[in-house]
C-alpha cells in the first residue's frame, strides 16, 4: 500500500534543517504486517532528541530511515498472532519492542530486551522485517521499530499499549517517550521517596517530564537547572522550588546550597557528558545521579573513583525510564487525567508533516519543549 513519509538518507547535513531539508517527505510502499504485527494509522507523533541525534549523526542508524519514535495511532489491520489487539484500538508505541522470553524482559526488565534492541539497530521490527521501500523499491529501515513519522506504518505489537479514546491524540503521543522516559526515570529508577532532594539538569521533554514525576512523588526541594530562562519559567510553574540558570550562576554550587549539601537524586537527561558530571558533583554523599540522556556513543564520563566507596554513591542509567509499558503507561496516563501529572504543559506547538524540518530546528535551537506533527 502507499503511504507518506518523513525519511532520513543523510546524517549530518547542516543546520538551519529548513534549507539542508535532511527529512524529505516521500511516497513509500509499506508492506501489509506479518505474524504479530500491526497496520496503525499514525495520528500524532513528537519530535524527540533522539530523533535529532539521528538526524545530525551524534547517534548513527541505518540508512534510509523513516523517523519518528514517540507516537500515537489506531490499529486498521492485524495480522497472525496479534489476538490481543483489533481494528479500531488506540495505542501508544513503545520505542523497545519486548519478546517477553530474553533475560532482561524475564526480570522484568522490557526495556533492555536483547532480541528488541538488535532489531531497533538493524533498523528492523521485531520480527527481522522492514516493510518500508521507496519507490525505486530500495529498502528504506525502521526507527526503534515505531517510524512514527509517516501517516501509516507496521509495527510489531509488542511495540504497543493500548489506551482509551478519551486521550487526545496530541497528548497521548507524548508518553511515547518524553513521560514514560522521564517519569519513569524518577520514579522506576531512582525510586523518589517524598521529602527526598532532586535536581533536574536540562529541560527538555525528557527533563520536564521527570519534574513532573518529581513534584508528583513528593520530592522537596526540587531544583531545576537549563540555559533558557524560558523554560526554567516553565518548571517555576511546574513545581520547581528552585531554579538555576546555568549561563549565570554555578549549577554545582546552586544546587547544593538549594538542598544543603547536595541532592538525593540528581537527573541529567541533556545527553551531554560535561552535564552528567555536573549532576554527579552536585549529588550528596549517598545519594544517587541518574543518567537518561544519550551522548555521543565516543563520549566518555568519569568520576573520583574513591568517592563511590568513601560516600557510598551510586550512578544508574535509565533507558526507556527502566519502564514496563504495560504497566507504567496506564498508570501516567490515569494521573494526567487525575490533573496529578499535566503533561499537557509540555506541548508547546502542533505541525504538519511538511512543516518537521522547521520543527528539528526550533528543537536544536531550544525553543521548543514538545512539538507534534498532527495527521489527518
Amino acid at each position: 500500500m502507499k503511504t507518506r513519509g518523513a525519511v532520513l538518507r543523510q546524517m549530518g547535513l547542516p543546520a538551519p534543517y529548513a534549507q539542508s531539508q535532511p527529512l524529505r517527505i516521500e511516497e513509500l510502499e509499506l508492506a501489509p504486517p506479518g505474524s504479530g504485527e500491526l497496520l496503525v494509522k499514525v495520528l500524532a507523533a513528537g519530535l524527540c532528541h533522539s530523533d535529532l541525534s539521528v538526524i545530525d549523526g551524534s547517534r548513527p542508524r541505518v540508512m534510509p530511515m523513516v523517523l519518528g519514535h514517540e507516537a500515537c495511532g489506531e490499529v486498521l489491520q492485524c495480522g497472525p498472532g496479534a489476538a490481543d489487539f483489533a481494528p479500531g484500538d488506540r495505542l501508544v508505541f513503545s520505542f523497545v519492542p519486548s519478546c517477553g522470553h530474553c533475560s532482561p524482559c524475564a526480570e522484568g526488565r522490557p526495556a533492555l530486551c536483547e532480541p528488541g534492541a538488535a532489531a531497533n539497530t538493524a533498523g528492523a521490527l521485531l520480527s527481522g522485517a522492514r516493510h518500508w521501500s521507496d519507490s525505486a523499491t530500495a529498502l528504506v529501515h525502521h526507527h526503534l521499530g515505531v517510524s512514527g513519522f509517516a501517516h501509516m506504518t507496521v509495527v510489531s505489537a509488542r511495540s504497543a499499549v493500548k489506551i482509551g479514546r478519551d486521550l487526545p491524540a496530541e497528548i497521548a503521543a507524548l508518553f511515547g517517550c518524553a513521560v514514560m522516559t522521564g517519569v519513569g526515570a524518577v520514579v522506576n529508577t531512582a525510586r523518589v521517596a517524598a521529602g527526598e532532594s532532586v535536581a533536574i539538569f536540562g529541560l527538555g521533554g525528557i527533563g520536564l517530564a521527570a519534574l513532573l514525576g518529581a513534584h508528583a512523588s513528593g520530592a522537596w526541594p526540587l531544583v531545576a537547572v537549563d540555559v533558557v530562562p524560558a523554560k526554567l519559567e516553565l518548571a517555576r510553574a511546574l513545581g520547581a522550588s528552585h531554579t538555576i540558570d546555568a549561563r549565570n550562576e554555578a549549577p554545582v554550587a546552586g544546587v547544593r546550597a538549594a538542598t544543603r549539601g547536595g541532592a538525593h537524586h540528581a537527573l541529567e537527561s541533556v545527553g551531554s557528558e560535561a552535564v552528567l558530571a555536573q549532576a554527579y558533583a552536585a549529588t550528596r554523599r549517598g545519594g544517587t545521579t541518574v543518567t537518561a540522556g544519550l551522548p555521543h556513543p565516543q563520549k566518555m564520563f568519569s568520576v573520583p573513583a574513591v568517592s563511590l566507596v568513601a560516600e557510598e554513591r551510586t550512578v544508574k542509567g535509565s533507558y526507556m525510564g527502566s519502564a514496563v509499558p504495560s504497566r507504567d503507561l496506564p498508570r501516567y496516563i490515569a494521573l494526567y487525567q487525575a490533573g496529578r501529572l499535566p503533561v499537557d504543559r509540555l506541548l508547546t506547538h502542533r505541525l504538519r508533516l511538511d512543516e518537521i524540518n522547521q520543527g528539528f530546528d526550533r528543537l536544536a535551537r531550544g525553543e521548543a519543549v514538545r512539538q507534534v506533527v498532527l495527521f489527518d
